[in-house]
């Protein structure tokens, strides 16, 4: 079968890529995990756990990916044995889509406020009659997106939908906003940069990766209260496993927590535990 890492330019084949396998030193016992991840921040959380997770016995490798198939096509070949980059909405999602995959959410990590950035206007308020605004194709986020515009007075929507709405659940829209939701989620940044429609709704990770910072440069910004949080996930039956179980708990650590609120300054936030 061929393997999803192999021709990835990212080093992952010099990790030596493990399934939560254990190695023996003298009398000591080392779990081997290695976990997949979107480059920031959850490649740079983990790299802030590896030692707290290496004094539990847990020998880390990170292996980064730049867009959001792969490191769940990775998960189900078991060329790694978690990846954190995604939240609960766009897990049942690819679940949905591809039933082959067998997985399950181990536990919760961060949220990443969704962010609306614009060169042009300074609010949503701002925004103009028949302004044009940007969003990822991924239909999981939509409803997350059409929630931010709400909450601002910029459109309702059908009641009861919330979170789970689609465009075509949107009932009022009085400045007749346009939202282009045809562009991966890793190009978003680019669209921002060279300037395409009136706003751009980007994802936190993305955001940060770009140079930008959410809660400065953003016109709009989800509120901590977010059911969005970032997970790791696992296949299923792993999520037993006391190698995951100690990732999850060192990753929702106080320790963590104290890191990401110093490193992202509000841009990502902690999950209360």
């Amino acid at each position: 079968m061929k393997k999803i890492l192999k021709g990835l330019a990212i080093g992952a084949l010099a990790l030596g890529l493990t399934a939560c396998s254990d190695a023996t030193s003298g009398s000591e016992k080392t779990t081997k995990l290695t976990v997949g991840a979107s480059n920031v921040p959850h490649a740079e959380i983990l790299e802030e756990a590896k030692p707290l997770l290496k004094d539990k016995g847990i020998d880390l490798k990170i292996v980064t990916f730049q867009d959001y198939i792969l490191p769940n096509k990775a998960l189900h070949e078991k060329e790694i044995d978690a990846n954190y980059f995604q939240h609960i909405p766009y897990l049942n999602q690819q679940l949905k889509e591809n039933e082959e995959y067998d997985f399950v959410d181990a536990g919760p990590v961060h949220i990443e406020p969704m962010g609306v950035y614009s060169h042009k206007y300074k609010s949503l308020k701002e925004l103009p009659d028949g302004a044009l605004v940007i969003l990822s194709n991924s239909v999981a986020e939509h409803g997350r997106i059409l929630s931010i515009f709400e909450k601002e007075g910029g459109i309702k929507l059908k009641e009861g939908k919330g979170y789970e709405a689609q465009l075509s659940d949107i009932t009022d829209n009085p400045k007749n906003l346009k939202f282009k939701a045809d562009i991966e989620p890793g190009l978003l940044t680019k669209a921002f940069e060279y300037k395409e429609g009136d706003a751009v709704v980007i994802n936190t990770n993305y955001a940060i990766d770009a140079g930008l910072n959410p809660k400065k440069d953003s016109i709009a910004l989800e509120g901590p209260d977010s059911p969005f949080a970032n997970i790791i996930t696992v296949n299923k039956g792993d999520e037993k496993k006391e190698g995951i179980k100690t990732l999850v708990k060192v990753l929702q650590s106080e320790d963590i927590a104290e890191f990401i609120n110093k490193e992202y300054k509000g841009s990502v936030l902690p999950v209360s535990k």
